[in-house]
């Protein structure tokens, strides 16, 4: 946990990124040794990225959707980081896609879902109150978000707040 940063804020990043949510359901409790060593595999993946700066990874937050989903948030400079981080066979996470691929299949104990957005250079808007550095702000850095309402739309548009 963070400390909070008390007020209003916005993410300081600029330019272009990518984001990824990625995440997993259980779909039946019981069958905990389907589920359970899923669980297990996201943590070392993200230590191996963030170890690596070149890699093209900016940072991630997990979350919980429910009591089922553990969904996981990842910004990444790039598409192509994305995708050769996906597909190196020698990282990490090609040998647990296919030992998952493997051990649960389509079974239906477990559900895992992505999704990618490329977001253009201007295309997001943050804001966070009263919260520890999270999302893009982490990634980022946090800065005051002032000004009205319209504020998100000058934020969006790269325009000084006021």
């Amino acid at each position: 946990m963070g400390k909070i940063v008390p007020g209003r804020m916005t993410a300081a990043y600029q330019g272009p990124l990518v984001v990824f949510v990625i995440g997993m359901r259980i779909n039946r409790w019981r069958q905990i040794g389907k589920w359970w060593p899923l669980t297990r595999l996201m943590e070392p993946m993200i230590a191996e990225l963030k170890a690596d700066p070149e890699s093209g990874f900016l940072g991630a937050e997990t979350m919980l959707s429910g009591l089922r989903t553990v969904v996981l948030l990842q910004y990444w400079r790039d598409f192509d980081s994305l995708e050769t981080y996906a597909r190196a066979r020698d990282k990490r996470h090609w040998p647990a896609w296919a030992a998952f691929n493997k051990a649960v299949g389509k079974d239906g104990s477990v559900g895992v879902f992505h999704e990618t957005y490329v977001v253009a250079d201007r295309g997001s808007e943050t804001v966070y109150v009263n919260m520890p550095a999270f999302g893009l702000g982490k990634v980022g850095g946090l800065v005051p978000a002032t000004g009205s309402r319209e504020a998100a739309r000058s934020r969006m548009k790269g325009e000084a707040e006021g």
